[in-house]
């Protein structure tokens, strides 16, 4: 099976957030389902790659800052990454159930 992260994939913020999500901060959820899914590192190196800081990612995050059309870029490969993540997260957790399952003769 291969990986995603080879696909050519274009992440558009523009498919992502329409014009009445700009100027407040993200969802509840998506706050949630982010800090669950991403970390540090994804933080930091997706605020290198779309020049903004690591700070004003983690606080649109955490919702003390706004969605803006210049930091969306940021949050939308952050979703991604965290799409990522879960999937890995998931395929884990199965094969760690599955091992400690043959310990308790389920």
């Amino acid at each position: 099976m291969g990986s995603i992260k080879n696909l050519a994939l274009v992440i558009n913020s523009d498919d992502m957030f329409s014009k009445e999500d700009f100027g407040k901060p993200i969802s509840e959820r998506l706050s949630e389902t982010l800090r669950r899914n991403v970390s540090k590192d994804d933080y930091a190196n997706i605020a290198i790659r779309c020049n903004v800081s690591f700070s004003t990612i983690r606080d649109v995050v955490y919702r003390t800052n706004s969605l803006t059309k210049t930091n969306a870029q940021a949050i939308s490969l952050l979703i991604h990454a965290a799409f990522e993540n879960s999937i890995g997260y998931k395929l884990r957790s199965e094969g760690d159930i599955l091992f400690l399952e043959s310990f308790l003769k389920v």
